[in-house]
């Protein structure tokens, strides 16, 4: 943040009155200097989403058409202005919110959010026109409701190993099928192998870093259709989980990485390439390239196939990475190497915001603070972003 002018506000969090960070960037109407000097209208280069004292950034979501920005900070979801002014946070929250995305269509942004130690996993509803003011409670101010995502509580607590006994949130056991240790990035668009279409959530597991496993080298994908879903939303008490939602996905998709550390942190359909963007935290197994960032071929339907390395055969509805980026010769995976598991957001215009985060300390008090970089796509190797601005 050296040369940005900073000033402090205190706000309340958590019942802690704490200084917030705001850092002074660019109004919504600086352009940023896009390939070849070309100019970009209509969006700041920098984004400073606060520092909170919270866990990490995980994900980030923009709202252009209604100009505001949010921002997961793991037990409180922000939400700011594109100038960074901070609208309001919804708090209180003891599960893990994830990445979020907004729907277009109503403004309404949805998050993974899990608590393992309940079993339960959820898609987090937030109603951001209601969301004006700091320290909103997540269960008591009619901001959030919560839908139960039955697949994967079963995928999460299956007993692969048959010995009777779930062995809980933990990596070091043959436990969880395909390696889920629960849900994180989360993206709208259409449906795999289409250009347009109805607009469905697609929901990517979590997957744990083991590397003695053969059955836990795909991510996974499920794909809901949300139209239906106000029969299932309700508000969330935390104490005493519901368990309403829908018992299946309306599609379930694979595929193959290499096994990742906790999955797909950030999911992101771009309408400008016409993919799907994952960004990982690389994996450590042998034998694999273990990039951290790979994207799936939009344009190609899926195929039914081998799910490999599973105990017993099985077989799936597999996607294919896109034939682009680095190549690893050994197995074929594509990818590339690029950071964007804190947050990701395309724009639909060959221009993307990348969140960077970092842990930070204000008058003793320990923080994590936030903010996103506009970029463009290059599609170069390693890395196929540029900043701009």
């Amino acid at each position: 943040m050296r040369g940005k002018l900073r000033t402090f506000r205190t706000v309340l969090v958590a019942g802690i009155s704490v200084p917030v960070l705001l850092l002074a960037v660019p109004s919504p109407g600086v352009a940023a200097e896009g390939a070849g000097g070309n100019r970009m209208p209509g969006l700041p280069s920098t984004v400073y989403g606060g520092a909170w004292p919270t866990s990490h950034l995980q994900g980030v979501t923009v709202d252009r058409r209604r100009g505001s920005v949010y921002w997961s900070f793991t037990q409180v979801l922000v939400k700011t202005d594109l100038g960074g002014k901070v609208l309001g946070t919804v708090e209180g929250l003891t599960g893990h919110l994830g990445d979020i995305d907004v729907d277009e269509r109503d403004g309404r942004v949805y998050g993974s959010l899990e608590y393992k130690a309940a079993e339960s996993f959820y898609i987090a509803v937030f109603d951001a026109r209601g969301i004006d003011r700091v320290g909103m409670d997540a269960e008591r101010d009619g901001v959030m409701t919560a839908v139960h995502l039955d697949e994967v509580a079963e995928d999460f607590t299956a007993d692969m190993d048959g010995d009777g006994v779930f062995d809980g949130d933990t990596a070091d056991t043959a436990d969880h099928r395909y390696g889920c240790s629960g849900i994180d990035g989360v993206s709208f668009g259409p449906g795999f192998g289409r250009r347009d279409g109805k607009q469905t959530l697609k929901v990517a597991y979590g997957v744990y870093s083991h590397t003695g496993r053969t059955d836990n080298d795909y991510q996974v994908i499920l794909d809901y259709d949300i139209s239906t879903w106000g029969r299932y939303a309700r508000p969330l008490s935390q104490d005493a989980p519901h368990h309403s939602g829908p018992a299946h996905p309306d599609g379930k998709f694979f595929v193959r990485t290499g096994n990742t550390t906790y999955g797909v942190q950030n999911l992101q359909y771009d309408p400008y390439t016409r993919n799907w963007i994952m960004a990982v935290y690389k994996g450590k197994k042998e034998g694999f390239p273990n990039y951290s960032l790979f994207t799936v071929d939009g344009s190609a339907a899926p195929v039914r196939g081998e799910i490999e390395g599973q105990a017993a055969p099985e077989t799936g509805r597999l996607l294919v990475l896109r034939e682009a980026g680095l190549r690893d010769e050994a197995t074929g995976i594509r990818g590339w190497e690029f950071h964007g598991s804190y947050g990701f957001d395309a724009l639909g215009d060959g221009r993307y915001y990348v969140a960077e985060g970092r842990a930070v300390e204000e008058d003793g008090v320990p923080e994590q603070e936030g903010a996103i970089r506009l970029h463009r796509w290059t599609g170069d190797t390693p890395g196929p972003f540029a900043p701009l601005g």
